[in-house]
């Protein structure tokens, strides 16, 4: 089962969701790896920047881009809130040839993003979202690279964008849509609603529908597919401290029944493998302003930090060795650590595969002042949303 996006060809209609401070090229590899062991591959994208950063080349931004030398296809998220600009970063990502494809961010929920008026909350502003979209497909297609939109449900269950964002998208000229079933004001919390997906897919039938949302295990995806008819699955937080989901994945849509089911040791393997590729990533992006910590291994060791309770969870681990992990200095260290325990010990089962990663709590959407008075977007409204678009992070 393959995803054509465009021009480009997925062998697995899989895309890794872009998650800020974890879908760096280390992690990325990471997943590559684990998809080829079981003969597929997918989309892996990068995390979130934003247009001007890009356009001011900022080291975060350019670092934020950044791809291994054999990455394909080389996915990049962008975020903006201003047609010209995000325009402009598309130019530049397809003159410097940096991107494959280029994804638009329409999806994010957090408060420092839907206050300036971007991410989930945008789409609400229908005209300006189609503005975007058509300025960002222009500036790439004479370079043959796919746009594609990914978005959420609404910002909340009394302002749902989804159906309408996804017409607009594809007469635009989107080379593919992902819905994120949830609204902006569920945050990650509940239980993502997969029948937005089927609407979705019949409300846009010309371009691949994609759907994200509660994806745990390959079986889900099976499900996903099978219950909304949607072309592919996006995968977030399934797949921290568990990246040998996109091998299943693999195996499940090549219509395999095969899945990994991985020892103590099998998983301390992965943490290794992810700990080389981390330090092998610092020691090239470090910079002169970061000499200081400019230890590739160190800057790896504190990087991973986040992830040792994803890759330990279900696993009979004590809590003073889970603690010493998460507090790893070298990979002496680690390995010292890892020797501890016990390789031979069992997959846990569902213990490993629920949910995992941030969820939160419904809550309501910070937004511009008068934002939900309309459609309409005034032109004092878009200056101050470009001059808000300068604050926000993420390169």
């Amino acid at each position: 089962m393959s995803l054509r996006i465009g021009p480009l060809v997925l062998d697995t209609p899989v895309v890794l969701a872009p998650m800020a401070g974890i879908t760096n090229p280390a992690f990325r590899r990471l997943c590559r790896e684990q998809a080829a062991s079981a003969g597929g591959g997918g989309a892996f994208v990068s995390e979130m920047v934003t247009s001007r950063a890009l356009l001011e080349r900022s080291g975060e931004s350019l670092r934020l881009v950044a791809h291994d030398p054999d990455e394909y296809p080389r996915s990049v998220q962008l975020y903006g809130v201003d047609p010209t600009t995000v325009a402009a970063a598309v130019r530049m990502l397809m003159v410097e040839g940096l991107a494959d494809h280029v994804d638009l961010n329409f999806g994010c929920p957090v408060p420092k993003v839907t206050r300036k008026g971007g991410g989930a909350a945008l789409p609400w502003k229908s005209g300006l979202f189609g503005a975007v979209v058509a300025r960002a497909v222009q500036a790439a297609a004479p370079f043959g690279v796919p746009v594609t939109v990914k978005m959420r449900m609404g910002i909340d269950a009394e302002h749902l964008t989804y159906l309408e964002a996804g017409r607009i998208a594809e007469a635009e000229g989107a080379a593919a849509v992902a819905l994120h079933a949830r609204t902006a004001a569920q945050y990650y919390s509940g239980t993502a609603d997969w029948s937005a997906i089927t609407r979705l897919r019949e409300v846009v039938t010309t371009i691949p529908v994609l759907g994200n949302g509660d994806i745990w295990t390959a079986d889900d995806a099976l499900r996903m597919i099978d219950e909304t008819g949607c072309d592919g699955v996006v995968v977030g937080r399934g797949c921290l401290g568990r990246p040998w989901l996109f091998a299943d994945l693999a195996h499940a849509l090549a219509g395999s029944e095969r899945r990994t089911r991985p020892s103590l040791g099998e998983v301390l393997g992965l943490m290794r493998r992810h700990l080389l590729l981390l330090a092998e990533h610092f020691a090239v992006t470090a910079l002169p302003a970061h000499r200081e910590t400019a230890d590739a291994e160190a800057r790896a060791c504190r990087d991973i930090r986040k992830h040792v309770a994803w890759y330990l969870k279900g696993f009979a681990v004590g809590q003073e060795i889970r603690a010493a992990l998460a507090l790893v200095e070298t990979l002496a260290g680690f390995d010292a650590l890892a020797g501890q325990l016990d390789p031979a010990q069992k997959y846990p089962g569902e213990l490993v595969e629920g949910p995992r990663g941030r969820s939160g709590s419904p809550r309501t959407v910070s937004l511009p002042e008068g934002w939900l008075a309309g459609p309409e977007l005034d032109q004092l409204t878009l200056a101050r949303l470009r001059a808000a678009e300068a604050s926000v992070s993420g390169g």
